[in-house]
């Protein structure tokens, strides 16, 4: 049966020539994965470590898959760990006839950008996880995919990124060889837990970068709303990340005697629950403290504009009582400019040219004038 599914995917994944040397299309899959036109030409290694252990210790190095099965079967009770990375289509295929896996759990393992997930098929289970780790130097968290195959003699890892690190996990696993004995569940807690912990470095990043925004957005920094705007996405990118995870490890602790899992490692797979709900609390908070900040940016903002609207209105008040000031006293000034421009023409047939009083009775006119129009002007609080 599981061969029949292995052919089957095979089948699918062959891509057939058609007359005239040309290929039909590529099924959906292959569409969805950016790494298909570099899985014609990859010729790494890409098997990482691959070992045989009995009793909590490393009884074989096998150099390729074929012959890591073949040590598998000739231990009793042994175990086979087998690192993968970035491998082939066909060196996945290659795995998964071995081994008996699905076909839906290879065709996901091949088309990477996979959701947090963890199914099981029969006696297998596969997860998928995302790893995650901050980059000072771009202020930035970068992702990487890891998918985990845990049957019950062998734990198959393929990454398809540099982190997380399983080397470290291996070493970790090979120190421990109580630990390392409890069979594929136990190196499926340890793999949870480096993904886990790799998180804390993250969150710390990000609260670095929260309190430098707002820093920023107190200090009036016309950059900050961009800022925000970049680190909201990739704090949704982490709550992605790390959300499943809740629901994925609740299932494995829930389906721990069913399975068979010892209670020991149960209890670290809980603490391994405790510290993910720490890290997705944070994250939720994260992204509240940053919706919360862009709030006060924008309010910031408004209120830099209205002080600046403001200011721009009393300039203009005090620029219109200016000119009002102005055009009162030239008003004033006017009316004897104007009394004295008429007298001064100097016309022959002009009554008062040769009135004994014209002289005060000009200059009377022209106080009187000025005074009305002084008192009109201050009444109206133009003076």
């Amino acid at each position: 049966m599981a061969e029949r599914r292995v052919r089957g995917l095979r089948d699918l994944m062959r891509v057939p020539p058609l007359r005239g040397g040309e290929h039909e299309q590529a099924p959906p899959e292959h569409s969805m994965d950016p790494r298909a036109a570099e899985r014609e030409v990859t010729s790494h290694q890409s098997l990482i470590d691959n070992a045989v252990y009995v009793n909590g210790q490393r009884v074989a190095t096998p150099p390729s898959l074929a012959e890591a099965v073949v040590a598998l079967r000739s231990h009793e009770g042994s175990m086979a760990w087998i690192g993968l990375y970035r491998p082939a289509e066909a060196e996945i295929l290659n795995v998964a006839e071995e081994f008996h896996l699905h076909e839906l759990a290879v065709e996901d393992a091949i088309v990477a950008h996979q959701r947090p997930k963890a199914d099981r098929y029969g006696d297998t289970l596969f997860l998928v996880l995302r790893a995650a780790q901050y980059l000072d130097s771009p202020e930035k968290v970068e992702f990487g995919e890891l998918h985990v195959f845990v049957g019950p003699d062998f734990v198959l890892t393929v990454r398809h990124s540099e982190a997380p690190d399983l080397s470290k996990v291996r070493r970790r696993m090979e120190t421990d060889p109580d630990l390392l004995r409890q069979g594929p569940q136990a190196v499926l807690y340890a793999i949870l837990d480096a993904v886990v912990d790799g998180y804390a470095p993250v969150v710390a990043g990000l609260q670095k970068d929260i309190d430098e925004i707002e820093v920023q957005v107190f200090g009036g920094d016309p950059a900050a709303p961009r800022r925000i705007y970049a680190l909201s996405r990739e704090v949704i990118e982490f709550q992605r990340a790390t959300r499943p995870l809740l629901d994925m490890l609740n299932g494995l602790i829930a389906g721990s005697s069913k399975y068979g899992v010892d209670g020991e490692l149960e209890r670290y797979l809980r603490d391994v629950a405790d510290h993910a709900i720490t890290v997705v609390e944070r994250v939720d908070n994260f992204r509240q403290m940053l919706q919360d900040i862009l709030i006060v940016n924008s309010t910031l903002v408004s209120q830099a504009q209205n002080e600046e609207i403001r200011n721009v209105t009393q300039a203009s008040y005090a620029q219109s009582e200016e000119v009002k000031r102005i055009s009162s006293w030239a008003a004033i000034l006017f009316a004897p400019t104007l009394v004295g421009t008429i007298y001064g023409m100097n016309f022959k047939d002009m009554p008062e040219l040769t009135w004994r009083l014209g002289y005060p009775f000009a200059v009377a006119l022209m106080a009187a004038v000025c005074v009305t129009l002084y008192l009109i002007f201050k009444r109206r609080d133009w003076l």
